[in-house]
């Protein structure tokens, strides 16, 4: 199971941190990714982390935003910073045991993750 949290209503230029708890399984041993989905448009990828810790972002988020494991506690994170009014949506976390994260800004489809988390909303206002 995953679980989101830390999103939050921000304005323009603010930072969050997004946790997802994962319970069942080693998060440290699947592709674990970060995506996200504004009203009326389809989900995109955000950011993925592999199993041995190579990272892709998406090209909108480089430099600003920062995916990490915490392999003691069992959690995926997302460090967002520089946040912009596009960056509103609801996140989700996945995780799936097959798929690669091949680096740069090759962030992996998100149907080619099978676990998904229920989502946590970020609202960054102008």
């Amino acid at each position: 199971q995953l679980q989101e949290s830390g999103g939050d209503s921000v304005h323009s230029g603010g930072s969050l941190r997004l946790s997802c708890v994962v319970s069942g399984v080693a998060a440290s041993r699947y592709c674990m990714g970060w995506f996200r989905q504004a009203p009326g448009k389809e989900r995109e990828g955000v950011a993925a982390i592999s199993s041995d810790g190579t990272t892709s972002y998406a090209e909108s988020v480089q430099g600003r935003f920062t995916v990490s494991h915490d392999v003691a506690k069992n959690t995926l994170y997302l460090q967002m910073y520089s946040l912009k009014p596009e960056d509103t949506g609801m996140y989700y976390c996945a995780a799936d045991p097959w798929t690669t994260v091949m680096g740069g800004n090759l962030v992996p489809h998100h149907r080619l993750f099978e676990h998904w988390g229920q989502g946590t909303q970020v609202t960054v206002s102008s």
